[in-house]
């Protein structure tokens, strides 16, 4: 479990309003009581439900770790073949590339409960598949990447709505504490299962750790089961699942800082993968070492990545969000490199810690920057698509480095895959990574619903928006330019077409248009729009000179009827 859970943004409910000089309602940002400093990252244990899935995730990373040191080396003594040990790593990160965005809509969209225990149990089920078959000697390279493939399914289904649900757990001002608890959780279990998985594979072999994987599902599952989550109905026409899919990829097309994070994090997954992929080779061919040592080795990353951890608050204080990026790259390119021409094991174990310690931090550096650039509406989805970009370069480097391996070996393509990201530095130097206040991403709720159209069924349309403006002819020129910087928002949240035309008969007249799939999107609309959002629109309000607000206008297509069936 990689990604960790995300931060929420305030909720209908706690944003009063007032009234506009043009008679609008307007919610304001609600005022929150600041985290106590004295709180710590330990605060959110005190509430009972978090405190029992933290203990059962402790655990169940473990035995997530376990499994993969164990997978990794079965795979070592079924082929020595550098491609079929790299392709173990791809099989595992294959499935949730195809899978993480459509996970990411269900988890938007269904009791994310439910599906977390239906994903829990698919991934109980194919551990102990597996472990049954590696018992009784049936295990084979195809056995081994298949059933990797579709463990990973599950949890490409599960990640997204996980992450979500930590709001749900601990009161708001505790999110953040919550979400380092998260990131503890991962990389305790990261210096413990590797080392612990080592040792169960020297003397019981991977069956026996297969079938503790699957075990250590049991107390997520208990708690789940127990958990009387409170459903609550949506304010707005629930989304179906292939329109959530198509409202996440068209954010993601006009979220440029959304863009940066997924397109980052892909080019530095191409050159990292080669560590992972070929770790378990640089362990038993390049030194001679054994399952034990093996888990030494990722234990020490772990370790490091507890100590990035703790650095982490300093490097951000010290350092731009940019700067603290590209300085962690390039000790874990240097560390990658160097680590294959290392063959003192107690040094190499320093090194692999140094690795820890970039990891952790790009890492989670990644993440925050993908839930804290959109809005609560689109997070599990923007979760979903930095996943897909994690394991879509994770898989195709995987594949790529191990054909290199095979022709090159393994030092030299470790050293050429630590060059890679120091490149990828240089090449993505121009998308920096920036932070964003959080009202930015905060829904202002101030579109008023017009009392005409209440009663619109929720599948009519297409709907075409239209906005009146009367400017001062002089001013043309800068209302354009305000106006599109507006058309990438109204994109961004729904409408799949945008314009802004001119009256030849009326100098200063403008009409801008956006045209949304259904009444029910529009719908979806007014709770997407963000006070960022709403500082763009004033800005452009700024050029109307009319008595009146711009005049707003909703026609729906004109031939379909608005009580017809259709996905909303």
């Amino acid at each position: 479990m990689i990604f960790r859970r995300g931060f929420s943004t305030m909720s209908a409910h706690t944003a009063p309003s007032h009234q506009r000089k043009d008679g609008m309602a307007v919610s304001e940002p609600a005022v929150r009581p600041a985290p106590s400093p004295q709180a710590g990252v330990l605060r959110p244990l005190r509430h009972r439900l978090f405190r029992a899935l933290w203990v059962a995730t402790v655990f169940s990373n473990i035995g997530t770790w376990m499994h993969d040191v164990s997978a990794a080396w079965l795979m070592t003594t079924l082929s020595s073949t550098p491609l079929l040990v790299a392709l173990v790593t791809t099989a595992g990160a294959f499935p949730m590339f195809l899978l993480a965005l459509p996970a990411g809509a269900l988890a938007d969209i269904l009791d994310r409960r439910r599906l977390l225990l239906i994903t829990q149990v698919w991934m109980l089920s194919s551990a102990a598949v597996l472990g049954l078959l590696t018992i009784a000697g049936w295990a084979t390279p195809a056995v081994l990447l298949v059933l990797t493939a579709v463990l990973a399914s599950g949890a490409a289904l599960n990640m997204p709505a996980w992450q979500a649900i930590t709001p749900e757990l601990v009161p708001h001002e505790e999110v953040p504490a919550a979400v380092s608890l998260g990131g503890v959780s991962f990389n305790l279990a990261r210096a413990i299962g590797p080392a612990l998985g080592g040792l169960l594979l020297a003397g019981l072999g991977p069956g026996p750790v297969f079938l503790l994987r699957a075990l250590s599902f049991i107390g997520i599952i208990y708690v789940l089961v127990k958990w009387r989550r409170m459903s609550t109905e949506p304010v707005f026409p629930r989304e179906r699942m292939l329109s959530a899919i198509r409202a996440g990829i068209r954010y993601a097309r006009h979220a440029p800082l959304l863009q940066t994070v997924l397109f980052r994090t892909f080019v530095f997954m191409v050159g990292a993968s080669a560590l992972w992929a070929l770790l378990p080779l640089l362990a038993s061919v390049h030194l001679g070492a054994g399952a034990l040592e093996y888990g030494m080795l990722m234990g020490a990353i772990g370790l490091g990545a507890l100590l990035g951890a703790v650095l982490l608050p300093v490097l951000r204080r010290t350092f731009s969000l940019d700067t603290m990026m590209n300085l962690s790259m390039l000790v874990f390119a240097l560390a990658v490199a160097v680590c294959a021409a290392v063959e003192e094991f107690v040094l190499l174990l320093g090194i692999m810690g140094a690795i820890g310690v970039g990891w952790m931090v790009i890492m989670s550096t990644f993440n925050v920057g993908a839930q804290l650039t959109v809005p609560a509406w689109v997070r599990a989805r923007a979760l979903s698509l930095f996943l897909v970009m994690f394991m879509a370069g994770m898989a195709l480097g995987s594949a790529l480095w191990g054909w290199i391996a095979g022709a090159a070996g393994v030092p030299v393509t470790l050293a050429i895959s630590g060059g890679s990201i120091v490149l990828g530095i240089l090449l993505t130097n121009r998308y920096p990574m920036r932070e964003i206040p959080e009202a930015s991403v905060t829904p202002s709720l101030h579109w008023p619903l017009p009392d005409a159209l209440r009663d619109t069924h929720p599948a009519a349309g297409p709907v075409l928006v239209m906005m009146d403006y009367e400017i001062d002819p002089r001013q043309t020129e800068e209302f354009l330019l305000a106006i599109h910087q507006l058309a990438t928002i109204r994109k961004r949240d729904g409408g799949m077409e945008w314009g802004i035309y001119s009256d030849p008969a009326v100098p200063g007249r403008f009409v801008e248009t956006y045209v949304v799939e259904s009444w029910a999107e529009h719908l979806r609309q007014h709770a997407r729009f963000t006070y960022g959002d709403k500082s763009v629109e004033d800005h452009v309000r700024t050029f109307h000179i009319g008595e009146q607000p711009p005049r707003v206008r909703h026609l729906l297509y004109g031939w379909r009827s608005e009580r017809s069936p259709r996905t909303a």
